[in-house]
């Protein structure tokens, strides 16, 4: 009888390095290197929003679960400011992990549009359990404050180049 893997082996996603120290981008890429086992020689260039701090972005390759893997390591430095995406594969929902600042790490499920999903059992316990603001409760499972701390940093000026990871899957 043949064995059936109805989940994917493999997904890509996306590490936004928002904003980071000049002294703590070595670490970043020895981080992200120690994740997916590739050097990511990240492009770094000056952040205008957060002056005197860097900005890079990569894609990536790897098992399904690195973005997890990838935010936990980057989670590590308070300071930095970051997003990791995870797409969807077969059997996987996608993902998005956003870290700001005094705000920690935030992680949300995604559509293959990018879009953050709330699913039916968790939109049923705020609205059963008596919220006194379902408005706050919402927003605060869509990312709002996260994404409102990080819009200004994500256009990341001119001359913003993009690094490609890959991690052998097989």
């Amino acid at each position: 009888m043949r064995t059936l893997n109805h989940f994917a082996d493999a997904t890509s996603g996306v590490v936004y390095i928002h904003s980071s120290p000049a002294a703590l981008c070595p670490h970043v890429e020895w981080a992200l290197a120690g994740v997916l086992d590739a050097v990511p020689g990240l492009a770094w260039s000056p952040q205008p929003a957060a002056p005197g701090s860097l900005r890079a972005e990569s894609n990536w390759v790897g098992p399904v679960g690195s973005g997890a893997r990838l935010a936990g390591a980057l989670r590590q430095w308070p300071l930095l400011r970051f997003e990791v995406t995870e797409d969807p594969s077969e059997g996987m929902d996608g993902e998005r992990y956003s870290h700001v600042p005094g705000l920690g790490l935030w992680r949300g499920n995604t559509s293959a549009c990018g879009d953050v999903v709330l699913g039916e059992q968790r939109l049923r316990a705020m609205i059963e359990g008596g919220s006194r603001n379902l408005a706050a409760d919402l927003a605060q499972a869509l990312g709002a404050a996260w994404d409102e701390e990080l819009e200004e940093f994500r256009s990341g000026g001119d001359g913003a180049e993009v690094s490609w990871l890959a991690r052998r899957v097989g």
